[in-house]
């Protein structure tokens, strides 16, 4: 069996796209300082992990960070990982889904064997209910008991960082990860949250255009995924997510990341400093 995975365009090198984008008109990246603000406190969260972007939401946030930290050590450690595992269309997987699921996720490097092995694994994205980590949570954790791997290794090696939509904080708040059944199971450390201006996590998980379709159940052995679109829709995210990057790239956007990083608590810590300082050069 195959991995499956849907094309994505290279936007560090996006001379790929040759005159896709030329007649393509782009807002202003309205979103791009809270963007920035938002990839900081994700990187403060990440306990020098290597950080999977999970499905389509936090694309642009994944744009931001590939786009920074282009130049750095930091490059390698950020993965698109497409998948869509919300709410009931993420249970009952069929055993033929299952092992074309599996097959997809060992291409990405998340086997049981390698959760156990070096940095931390942090999975991204925005979050309401947390129904996505729920149903990824309960993927690997059979995997790894199908593999007799090691889970009280594996279970300090795992860290989930929800973007959830900024709310006024009161001790009657309703937090996802405190009705999350697996939490449970991790460390309190595994779980993270960064808060984002309501309207932009809206934008960001219900408006904005993506560069792909959506990879769920159906798709996951389909292997016209790996096809680039080219529609108008998809044409409008591209040039918004190149632009992105783009803005990333700057020393402007550089030094502003590495500015914020130092109110984040981990900037005790070296691995935070060292990036700090790769920021700046």
């Amino acid at each position: 069996m195959d991995p499956i995975r849907p094309f994505r365009w290279d936007l560090i090198r996006p001379d790929q796209l040759g005159s896709m984008l030329d007649d393509v008109e782009v807002w202003e990246l309205f979103f791009l300082d809270d963007l920035i603000r938002c990839a900081a406190r994700v990187l403060g969260q990440c306990g020098d992990g290597d950080l999977y972007f999970v499905g389509r939401s936090v694309d642009s946030l994944f744009d931001v960070l590939s786009g920074a930290l282009a130049d750095t050590g930091w490059s390698s450690r950020l993965h698109p990982l497409p998948l869509s595992l919300f709410g009931v269309d993420g249970q009952s997987v069929t055993a033929g889904e299952l092992r074309q699921l599996r097959t997809n996720l060992a291409a990405e490097g998340l086997t049981p064997g390698e959760l156990m092995r070096g940095r931390p694994t942090v999975f991204v994205d925005l979050v309401y209910q947390g129904s996505t980590f729920e149903n990824l949570y309960g993927v690997l954790r059979r995997w790894i008991d199908d593999e007799h791997a090691q889970w009280d290794v594996i279970r300090r090696q795992l860290r989930f960082v929800g973007i959830t939509s900024r709310t006024k904080t009161s001790p009657n708040t309703w937090r996802w990860h405190q009705h999350a059944e697996f939490a449970t199971d991790l460390p309190a450390s595994a779980i993270r949250n960064v808060s984002l201006d309501p309207r932009l996590w809206s934008y960001f998980g219900d408006y904005q255009h993506k560069t792909a379709a959506s990879f769920r159940r159906t798709r996951w052995a389909d292997p016209e995924v790996a096809d680039p679109r080219r529609d108008e829709r998809t044409r409008m995210a591209l040039a918004e997510a190149v632009k992105i990057v783009a803005a990333a790239r700057t020393p402007k956007v550089r030094r502003k990341l590495a500015e914020l990083l130092t109110r984040e608590p981990a900037i005790s810590e070296r691995w935070l400093r060292e990036l700090q300082v790769s920021l700046r050069r």
